[in-house]
Order: structure tokens, then sequence, then C-alpha cells
């Protein structure tokens, strides 16, 4: 357990302290902000998906605490490069892990991210590991109007 929780700050802290998706992206094909109001995390998640429906360059804006922040930045570590299908299957994997229902042949799927599946013992953390990746969900709902998604509605 020590090394799993070792492992997991160590991660944790990269992707907090140095984000590689943390930035304004240029033109974006798709863009939508999440907020988190218990704790107060906000993400602006921006996409650029090509005709063929593959994310070709993603990134996000905001702030929060570590956890809403390092999730937001792991999550396009994955979806970037893959499909809108594929990363929309991710999120799916993700939420698993994050309710403990995940085997460990999907945990492999998640690589980085899977270091976030001890959140689902810490409820309190639970809405700012999954803003972005509910973000990333609200975004390609078909009748989505582009409004601000909230953990709350979750």
């Amino acid at each position: 357990m020590q090394n799993s929780r070792t492992f997991y700050n160590e991660i944790l802290t990269e992707h907090n302290l140095h984000p590689e998706h943390k930035y304004k992206l240029i033109a974006p094909t798709k863009e939508l902000r999440g907020v988190n109001p218990s704790c107060g995390d906000k993400i602006t998640l921006q996409l650029k998906v090509s005709d063929e429906g593959v994310i070709d360059a993603g990134s996000f804006i905001g702030d929060g605490c570590a956890i809403s922040q390092a999730s937001a930045d792991m999550m396009l570590d994955l979806i970037i490069g893959r499909t809108v299908e594929e990363a929309l299957s991710l999120k799916d994997t993700f939420l698993k892990m994050i309710k403990g229902k995940v085997t460990e042949e999907e945990l492999e799927t998640l690589e980085e991210a899977s270091a976030l599946q001890d959140i689902a013992h810490m409820p309190a953390r639970v809405k700012c590991a999954v803003l972005g990746w509910h973000t990333l969900e609200e975004m390609f709902k078909e009748n989505n109007d582009s409004k601000d998604v909230t953990t709350e509605d979750q």
C-alpha cells in the first residue's frame, strides 16, 4: 500500500507542478468550461478534433486543487491522438475506476491516470478527480449547448 501511495503522490505532484497540457489552445474546435463548486476548481477544456473524429490537440486552462489539475492533464495525455469514441471509452473506464468497479485489464488502459484509483476512498476528492472527465463527456453530448458543466450535476 505504501508503494502505491508513493506512486500516487509522485504522479500527482509531477502533473500538478509541470502540466504538459495547461495552456490556451489556439483555435480549438471544441471548448467547454467545467466547475466544481464544492472546492472552487475550474477548468476550460479545449480540443482540436479533426473531421475524421481524431483529437489532434488538447489543453486546459483554469485553476483548482492539485487533484483536479493533475487529473485533467493526465486525461489529455491519454486522449490526444485518439478518436472521440476511444476518448469517451477511456472516460467510462476512468469513472468505473473511481467507483471501484474496474478490472485490472481496464486499469492498465488508463496508464498514469490509474494512480488516482485510491480517490474512490476519499469521497470529498472524487468531484475534483472527475471534473475534466465529466467536462469531456458533456462536450460530446449530442444536445450540448456549450453551457458550463459542474460536478454538482453528476
